[in-house]
């Protein structure tokens, strides 16, 4: 007897409303156990090497940090669609070679695009 396709996804989302209840079950923990131990102004303070905190605790980036970032990212992002694609090469060629070559040439013409761009833009210029 064949299961439908919902009953199939049943233990995934038995998986997810347990995440969620251990989830909530350690926050709320937490916080009630939290409470109930001693505090004080001292212990509530940051540590910083002994120093007591004056200022802001953490300095801002430039933009360009976050972009690198974003970009690293993506481009990171392509590994993770061209190295099973390569791995299946040659079974898949076998099958269909046209369409399986020129959607990843197309997909790796995209990404050059988008490269030529950043350059065009000096993205990855460190000192501008």
């Amino acid at each position: 007897m064949e299961t439908s396709q919902l009953q199939q996804y049943l233990p995934v989302l038995m998986l997810a409303v347990l995440a969620v209840l251990f989830t909530g079950g350690m926050l709320a923990g937490s916080v009630l156990l939290g409470r109930a131990a001693r505090r004080n102004k001292a212990k509530d303070t940051p540590y910083e090497c002994g120093m007591l905190p004056i200022g802001e605790g953490s300095t801002r980036l430039s933009v360009k940090f976050y972009l690198v970032a974003m970009l690293f990212i993506i481009f990171d992002i392509e590994v993770v669609y061209l190295y099973p694609w390569a791995v299946v090469f040659k079974d898949m060629v076998a099958e269909q070679p046209g369409p399986i070559l020129g959607g990843m040439l197309f997909f790796i013409f995209i990404l050059f695009v988008g490269f030529y761009y950043e350059l065009k833009k000096r993205a990855l210029d460190w000192k501008g």
